[in-house]
Order: structure tokens, then sequence, then C-alpha cells
């Protein structure tokens, strides 16, 4: 099975780390977090990867080469200019059977087997890997109507979401609506997907999941880490 690995984007967010080093190389306890994730991809019968690449690639490819170390295939796809989350995969040939996209900096507890395995359960063009995530606002949320009136008062409120988490599985058929060399987002193509009458599922994982892009949560992500290596990393 192959992987699309989204490893281009500049991680604003982690600056000044990500100035100098690509976020998916940004190291968890003693390995960089693509370096796990790719050991997780492995244990799901992923054998081929491929990495959408931009910003600091050179890195990239001068510490994962060609997948020799971890026996996998590695390969890797160059955006001349930024295509967003999801144009990248345009560039990427031979999708011709059911492959996962995932970002570059995502730790979590997964089992991507059975994710895929959903995703052929369910028979949908698309499945989204999703995660409940509460929201504290730290503010008194006012609520008003059109003349003004206030009509509510929130103290501190907290929401819940649905959030993406960022690993997605798709049908080669997604690739009709991608189109070639444009800059395309995800949710703009779950949109499309949804409006062209595809079927586009979510699956709910209450695991650990922590996205890297925020330097605060990078380093949340660091401890838990030491402290759960082998719930990450099972040993076989």
């Amino acid at each position: 099975m192959k992987a699309v690995v989204l490893a281009g984007g500049k991680g604003a967010r982690l600056a000044p780390y990500s100035s100098i080093l690509p976020k998916p190389l940004m190291p968890i306890g003693d390995m960089p977090i693509l370096e796990v994730m790719l050991m997780q991809m492995k244990r799901a019968g992923v054998d081929e990867v491929i990495l959408t690449v931009g910003h600091l690639a050179s890195l990239l490819r001068a510490y994962f080469g060609y997948g020799e170390q971890l026996n996998m295939n590695i390969h890797y796809s160059y955006e001349q200019k930024p295509l967003g989350t999801s144009g990248p995969i345009a560039l990427v040939e031979n999708l011709d059977a059911t492959f996962l996209v995932t970002n570059g900096d995502v730790l979590t507890t997964l089992d991507l087997k059975e994710l895929i395995a959903f995703h052929q359960k369910e028979g949908g063009i698309a499945t989204i890997a999703v995660h409940q995530r509460q929201v504290r606002i730290d503010l008194g949320v006012v609520q008003t109507d059109a003349n003004h009136t206030v009509t509510g008062y929130i103290e501190k409120p907290t929401y819940d979401y649905t959030v993406s988490m960022g690993i997605y599985v798709f049908e080669p058929r997604v690739l009709e609506y991608i189109p070639a060399d444009q800059y395309l987002d995800f949710p703009d193509l779950v949109l499309k997907l949804i409006a062209a009458g595809e079927k586009v599922v979510a699956y709910p994982f209450d695991g650990y999941w922590m996205d890297l892009g925020r330097p605060d949560d990078y380093e949340k992500a660091n401890e838990d880490f030491n402290n759960m290596k082998l719930q990450f990393l099972p040993e076989e």
C-alpha cells in the first residue's frame, strides 16, 4: 500500500525552530516525528511512501534517503510553488489503488490498519480520521441580535468540536477532483466531493492524538512520547 505524506509546509507556527528544520524532522524523543509515523505505517502494511516536499526538502532527503534504513521505498514529489494541503497530491504518479494521506507532524496511537479496514468497509471515496477536541474561550461571550440588543452572556464557555486529525484514506477517483498545479486545501476538496454527491466518511478516534503545530503542543507531545513510547511504537 502507498502513503502520501504532506511534508512541504513551512511550519510558521513553530518558528523559529522551523526556520532551519522542516516540521517532519522535529525531534520526538530520540527520533524525528516523521520517523515515528513511518514506522507506524510500515506496521500497518504500507511499503511505499511519497513525501511531497518544498521547504528545506534537501534535509528530509538527507535524513530519510530512499527508505533503506526503514526497509521501505521512499520517493519525493517536489512542489515548485505552494499548492495547499491537497494540491500536492495531483503531482504524485501511480496512485492507482486505495492510498493513505497524512500530514507530516502528527503524533497518535491511531491504528492505521483499523482506519484502512473501516474505509474499505464503508465504501466511500474518502475517509477522514476525526477526534473530539474541547476549546475553552477565556473571555465572556456576549450574544446579540441584529439590533445590537444583548440576548445572552456566557462566561468563559467551553465548546466541543469534531476536528480532522490530518490523516485520510482516499480512493484513486479523488484525483479527478484535484486540479493539476493549482492551490487546493483539504476543506475545499472535501466540500467539492460532497457537492458532487460523493460519499465522505468520518472515522472517530478517541485515543491519543496531538498535532505538533504549536510550541506548547510540541512540548507536550515530547513529554507524552517519552512516557508512552510503547503505545506509539509497540514492540513486535
